[in-house]
């Protein structure tokens, strides 16, 4: 018998627990279903902007931390409330916590440690593995490990015991250890060494030989990255080699290449969201359904993940039913993809049955405890031929620092080194890289995700080569830029546009470049004036990426639409409603986000891991024509508009072309014999009316009408799924056969309920995409002009352009307010935002904004930012990611203005203004 979702996901966790995913937004009397979708039956349809826009405008409660008890329909009234005690030390065995002295001052009504998690039998997910708590007798594994979860009946006793545990130490340690050592969490080397020609396979590549690691670490714990002459590890062995060939090569005195070498360090910083992490649940021990809000960008995980956590507890912690309903999410940037924070909220709920519980970080405990932004350290070499201007060799080591818990390290140490090379066609490259353990606070994903860091140091030290040459530093890029059809560092050709020299030359002719050196001899007596540009690409998914979506019409033309992916902040839902509406003629009146498990009619299951499966696995396993690769994926504004709208697109032109077009031709009395009948891609939508050249335009609500009275196709619900490429199946429709870019598929005829329709052929993308490491890439260019005040160092960014494509714009008001966000995010990064590792950052508990410096309105170019999107490279091109690509190329380009301006080239971020002060001097 094959499982569906939900059955496969209670036989995984072996638990009988029942969980139900779902989406939450307004808060009411009335079921969730009526008031979730935005902007809602009976609400105005925005003509344009977003559908979310007047809700949120107008306070509505969305997100988790808006929600209480009393808000909710069927709970109790009255709302407890729980904090986490977190250790600021991680070098000295943990003895306990001094509830005595606490409970003079607030008394907690329960404290959750390690040993009553054991006591219950609770299990850690896999993705988390480590101590929820530390236990007594054990050193930390980290600093802003948690040690307790304290929750208080009222909300003034959680109050004072919060304020107290903030001015004073109620934890007790004894001997030190010093930190607790832990193995690296990944290490990896890639290596390219290009044919003779452009056209000549590649001598060695990962994407044919597979990624390789080192097999053996120094005393340290570090890898060793030379090829030892030994049987194990021979095909490390041999990519090593090639490696070494072309380090030794760079390391030549040859006088006809230029060869630089540099250091570049980044920090560590916060994801600054603008809502802490926050959570509401409660454990009906009667019913035994554990009912939780949560905002995630990874809802589809953190359900499972707290089953999991719950599976095999002892019978009065282990709920019958798991209810987890999803809000919006107030700002993410990745650091609430795959948080902890979740398995928290639940455990809060099981340990204070009867009672809701609310756990929420204010600003404090969110710095203390969450996500953040990997250091890097790199040493990079690179070696140009004089003559040419032409890059030959590039060779880079990347250490990352995770933090105390693996997270996304592993990832994020891939991504960084496989975009090592930016927009440039290297023919021999070698990037080494590690991802160790640390006591810092676990860092994981973060806008940017390791490219920002190392395309940071690249193009730094492109501008550097530039200058050397010396070469204009855009001609230099234009001689260099990957072409369509070039291979990435990994082997591989990008699988979309490549639109480098539109963007370069777009850099090239505007005035903030083209007038650098009249701008230069223009500054007033004590000031220096430079103009910095640099140019990025950013991949965008992750190589199993997943898109549910239900698009539906009803008798009136009202069209509902239900997605998967998450809004938070960037706008999702109105992408939603937008690229439907392409298909369907109109914005949709329901648009539905956050959501799982309302697509029970595709009959999904998966098993296996989409990331390491083998071919034979997958062909076999896709036999059975319910079965996907993976079911759901955490969204991340990167993937929004390309992966997050897929399924609904998909979904929607079913719709289209089995419901609203017979309709239509119902409608102009056009017979099945006829061959416009078959004509369906030339008829288009022109405001609400469907247009065909010799007919009367249609007004939607009198096809829909029709389609109705048809029991035609006027609902359709697809899943697909993204390898680097998307998997295609084709479907019986009525007498008709469909293939499309998804893998399964459901109807819906007039008013019926849905029904799944099997698939009789589907082609999954083959798993040695594996290899790819990316092949979906958007571009962004900047140009910046920085003025510095000599004596006092004050830097102001005097004029700023940046130039991106991302595809098909879907809506172009957050396209640019996502850039304007980027540039805002690259200005702190580069100038402002530093958290320093262990005892002295934020672990410790005592960083909040009166220390973290972010980027205000008087730190950004509010009037002179100019945002230029490139049209679609053609009017079928679908939607790209851009949110990342956005703020890459801002922290380079910035650090080159300082070069032009003072001389001085800075190998470390943040550049402050004490720096520029210093060597100003």
């Amino acid at each position: 018998m094959r499982p569906s979702r939900r059955e496969l996901m209670k036989w995984v966790t072996a638990s009988g627990i029942t969980l139900g995913i779902s989406r939450l937004s307004l808060a009411d009397t009335l079921g969730f279903l009526v008031h979730e979708t935005l902007p809602g039956r009976g609400v105005s349809r925005p003509a344009s902007g977003r559908v979310d826009g007047v809700a949120k405008a107008t306070g509505a409660k969305l997100y988790a931390s808006d929600f209480r008890a009393a808000d909710l329909p069927g709970w109790p009234g009255e709302t407890s409330h729980a904090l986490l005690v977190r250790a600021a030390d991680a070098t000295h065995v943990y003895s306990g916590l001094d509830l005595e002295r606490l409970g003079k001052l607030a008394p907690p009504s329960v404290v959750v440690t390690a040993a009553d998690l054991e006591r219950i039998g609770t299990r850690v997910p896999e993705f988390y593995t480590g101590d929820l708590f530390c236990p007594v007798g054990k050193t930390p594994l980290y600093l802003g490990q948690p040690v307790a979860l304290l929750i208080f009946d009222t909300f003034d006793a959680f109050d004072r015991a919060r304020l107290a545990l903030r001015e004073d130490n109620f934890l007790r340690f004894g001997a030190e250890t010093g930190p607790v050592p832990g193995a690296n969490y990944a290490a990896f080397r890639f290596t390219r060494v290009a044919g003779a020609t452009p056209d000549a396979p590649d001598i060695y590549s990962p994407i044919q030989e597979g990624w390789i690691s080192p097999g053996f670490l120094e005393s340290s714990g570090r890898p060793i990255w030379q090829p030892l002459p030994v049987a194990k590890g021979g095909e490390y062995v041999k990519g090593a080699t090639y490696g070494e060939d072309i380090r030794a090569a760079l390391a030549r005195k040859d006088p006809s290449i230029l060869t630089l070498a540099r250091d570049f360090e980044t920090q560590s910083v916060d994801p600054m969201f603008l809502e802490p992490e926050a959570g509401l649940a409660w454990f009906d021990s009667a019913s035994k359904d554990l009912k939780l809000v949560l905002g995630v960008q990874s809802p589809f995980e953190a359900g499972s993940a707290i089953a999991f956590l719950l599976g095999e507890a002892a019978d009065a912690y282990k709920p019958s039913r798991i209810d987890a309903q999803f809000a919006y999410v107030g700002g993410g940037f990745g650091g609430r993809d795959h948080t902890p924070f979740p398995l928290y909220v639940a455990l809060a709920a099981m340990f204070f049955p009867g009672r809701p519980v609310r756990l929420a970080h204010d600003r404090y405990q969110q710095f203390q405890g969450g996500i953040k932004r990997h250091p890097f350290k790199m040493h990079s070499e690179i070696g140009i031929d004089r003559a040419t201007g032409k890059i030959v060799a590039f060779a880079a080591d990347h250490v990352l620092d995770g933090g105390g818990l693996m997270n996304y390290s592993t990832s994020v140490a891939v991504v960084g080194a496989t975009g090592a090379t930016g927009i440039y066609d290297v023919p021999k490259v070698d990037v080494t890289t590690v991802a160790v353990h640390s006591r810092g606070v676990t860092a994981g994903s973060m806008r940017g995700y390791g490219t920002l860091q190392t395309m940071t140091a690249l193009e730094v030290l492109v501008d550097e080569a530039a200058a050397a040459l010396p070469l204009d530093p855009i001609e230099f890029r234009r001689r260099n830029a990957l072409k369509v059809g070039g291979r990435t560092m990994t082997g591989n050709p990008y699988s979309v546009s490549v639109r480098t020299p539109e963007i370069l030359d777009k850099l090239d002719r505007h005035a903030i470049w083209k007038r650098r050196a009249e701008e230069k001899a223009r500054a007033p007596a004590g000031v220096l004036i430079g103009t910095g540009v640099a140019c990025s690409m950013k991949d965008y998914g992750t190589g199993a990426d997943c898109s549910l979506g239900t698009v539906s019409i009803d008798p009136e033309g009202r069209i509902s639409i239900h997605s998967d992916a998450v809004e938070m902040g960037n706008g999702i839902g109105t992408a939603l409603a937008n690229r439907v509406a392409l298909h369907l003629g109109s914005i949709a009146d329901e648009v539905t986000v956050a959501q799982v498990d309302v697509f029970d009619a595709l009959g999904l299951f998966t098993s296996g891991d989409a990331y390491l499966i083998s071919q034979e696995e997958q062909d076999t396993a896709a036999r059975d024509t319910g079965w996907v690769p993976a079911i759901s994926s955490a969204t991340s504004a990167s993937i929004g508009a390309h992966v997050g709208t897929q399924a609904a697109a998909e979904a929607a032109r079913v719709v289209f072309r089995f419901g609203l077009w017979p309709a239509a031709l119902d409608l102009w009395g056009i017979a099945p014999n006829d061959p416009r009948s078959k004509q369906s891609d030339e008829a288009f939508w022109q405001d609400g009316y469907l247009v065909m050249s010799g007919l009367s335009p249609l007004p939607l609500k009198a096809i829909a009408a029709k389609a109705h009275a048809r029991k035609g196709v006027t609902g359709a619900m697809a899943h697909a799924f993204s390898r680097w490429a998307w998997s295609q199946a084709t479907f019986a429709i009525g007498d008709q056969e469909w293939t499309a870019d998804i893998d399964a598929l459901a109807i819906q005829l007039g008013s019926a309920a849905f029904t799944r329709l099997d698939r009789s052929a589907v082609a999954f993308p083959p798993a040695d995409y594996n290899r790819i490491g990316t092949a979906f890439s958007s571009l962004c260019g900047t140009l910046v002009r920085v003025e510095i005040e000599r004596a006092t160092g004050v830097l102001r960014i005097a004029k700023a352009y940046s130039v991106l494509e991302c595809g098909q714009v879907l809506v172009p008001e957050v396209v640019v307010g996502q850039a304007q966000g980027g540039f805002a995010m690259g200005v702190g990064y580069a100038l402002l935002e530093t958290l320093p590792p262990f005892e002295e950052g934020p672990g410790n508990g005592k960083w909040n904004l009166g220390q973290y410096l972010i980027a205000r309105g008087s730190d950004l170019p509010l009037h002179d930012l100019e945002i230029e999107v490139l049209p679609p490279f053609s009017p079928k091109e679908p939607p790209k990611g851009m949110a990342e690509v956005v703020m890459i190329p801002i922290v380079p380009a910035l650090l080159n203005a300082i070069f032009d301006a003072t001389g001085h080239r800075f190998n470390a971020l943040p550049v402050t203004q004490a720096m520029l002060k210093g060597v100003l001097a």
